[in-house]
């Protein structure tokens, strides 16, 4: 049982979050941006899989998302509003070096000069990541996260933005969800770019970790204001059933968890990790010198959460189950070294439209448990939120009650954190903006904002002006 099991719904009232804590919301380039051939952008990896038939939900692409590139002064205005204090956004790679010979496009850095400059005359707080899985093509071309290559070319273009935009950007991340880049993009092939293939998963997970610390080097060498450093990860909280429970999560956890926190944070591979994948792979690819590289110090560190994962030793006989919240490619795995011991069960209701269990307290329990492993470490909520079929009212309004009591729930599990002690620092809604949801394409809803795609009209949704409040009085329920 959880040591905070005893939590309740945590649907908090008259709750106030410190003075400092920030409220911000999230989006990211490939789903918001559009303009995707236009002021010298060349194709990512997510251009050319969601033009793979079969790939994407409704042969969806993001070549015209939420068209934020033609209408960012709407999409500030729109920040401000709501009474964002932080915007956490992404930078297209191939929009600043679109090819091969590593030449920067000043038509893209202008972009988002003039994004950061449009924040900081509303007085919202930019933070800028680096890299949300639009690696360019012609990177993939010549091995992508497999190929040792790749990491040069990230910390060029983390020199070049540093350069550009190091004087104003408040909060440096380098890389989203790592997680999904490797083993979605590499092994299960349900991401860009498609690839099912155990070995290079495993790879791409170390490629990124050094590109991770290359670029934070980088940055720190070429911003001259003073930001704050950070990366953000993907947390699997795990639930464990049946006999065998504990090697079951132990087994999910080291590829999940710890094989970036432990290299980013402690400059080490968990020997479990290397052990469990020895059959996958040699880890030759890991040189010396690379480890201290990673471990680079950070100022904070990103957490996005938004459901749990249950976890059991498959008996091999049964039919395997395989509920890990990912939308599936079959003949691929996400869980190289593991995929034929453990299997991801059920887990009750209710859920989203993501088919993800909402469970706030699962929150609470992360933040918790990051705060024991790493006490020194401050970290920052940097995504959560939920999709569900939202519906337009005959007056135009969106009512969507359900997102509103998942945030206030997964803010009272924060704001319980806080309570233990947990150095939190902000909490980022995803998303500002109903996007381009990766393979569901526009299926999913993310947004406390709805778009119209057919006409781009953004309508604040009832659980924005709930967030408005929430900002304003700083109090959760009140």
């Amino acid at each position: 049982m959880s040591i905070l099991s005893s939590a309740g719904d945590h649907r908090g009232s008259g709750l106030v979050l410190p003075e400092g804590f920030v409220f911000g919301s999230a989006t990211a380039s490939y789903q918001i941006e559009g303009a995707a051939s236009e002021d010298g952008r060349t194709p990512s990896i997510w251009d050319t899989f969601s033009r793979t038939p079969g790939k994407v939900w409704n042969g969806d692409t993001g070549d015209v998302a939420c068209d934020h590139y033609h209408r960012v002064e709407q999409d500030l205005d729109l920040m401000s509003d709501l009474g964002l204090e932080a915007y956490r956004f992404s930078m297209a790679w191939p929009r600043i070096v679109p090819t091969a010979d590593g030449g920067m496009n000043q038509a893209g850095i202008d972009f988002y000069s003039r994004l950061v400059d449009g924040l900081l005359d509303r007085g919202i707080r930019p933070v800028a990541t680096l890299y949300h899985w639009d690696l360019p093509q012609y990177l993939e071309d010549a091995g992508g996260w497999t190929s040792r290559a790749t990491t040069d070319a990230f910390e060029r273009y983390a020199e070049i933005m540093g350069a550009a935009l190091g004087d104003r950007v408040q909060t440096w991340t380098t890389l989203n969800e790592p997680w999904c880049s490797a083993y979605l993009g590499y092994g299960q092939g349900g991401h860009a770019p498609g690839r099912r293939e155990p070995a290079s998963a495993l790879a791409a997970v170390h490629h990124l970790n050094l590109a991770h610390g290359r670029a934070l080097q980088a940055l720190r060498a070429t911003s001259t204001g003073d930001p704050d450093y950070s990366v953000t990860l993907n947390f699997h909280v795990l639930r464990g059933q049946g006999d065998g429970a504990d090697e079951a999560m132990r087994r999910i956890d080291a590829l999940a968890n710890r094989a970036f926190t432990h290299p980013m944070l402690r400059g080490e591979y968990p020997a479990d990790l290397l052990d469990d994948t020895a059959s996958v792979t040699d880890w030759s690819f890991v040189q010396e010198g690379d480890l201290a590289t990673v471990n680079q110090p950070v100022d904070v560190l990103g957490v996005n959460y938004y459901s749990t994962a249950t976890v059991r030793l498959w008996d091999g006989l049964s039919e395997k189950q395989q509920n890990d919240g990912h939308k599936g490619a079959a003949g691929g795995t996400a869980w190289p070294g593991s995929d034929q011991l453990v299997e991801f069960v059920e887990q009750p209701g209710p859920y989203t439209a993501m088919g993800w269990n909402i469970a706030p307290e699962g929150l609470e329990e992360l933040l918790v448990s990051l705060s024991e492993q790493f006490p020194e470490q401050p970290l920052m909520v940097t995504e959560n939120g939920a999709a569900f079929d939202d519906e337009v009212a005959d007056d135009g309004a969106v009512h969507d009650p359900e997102r509103t009591d998942y945030l206030r729930r997964h803010f009272t599990a924060a704001h319980r954190a806080l309570e233990h002690g947990v150095d939190l620092r902000g909490y980022f809604v995803w998303s500002l903006l109903d996007n381009f949801e990766w393979g569901y394409g526009y299926a999913k809803r993310f947004g406390i904002v709805r778009v119209d795609f057919d006409t781009l009209e953004r309508t604040v949704k009832d659980s924005g002006h709930w967030y408005r409040e929430l900002i304003a009085s700083r109090t959760i329920g009140a």
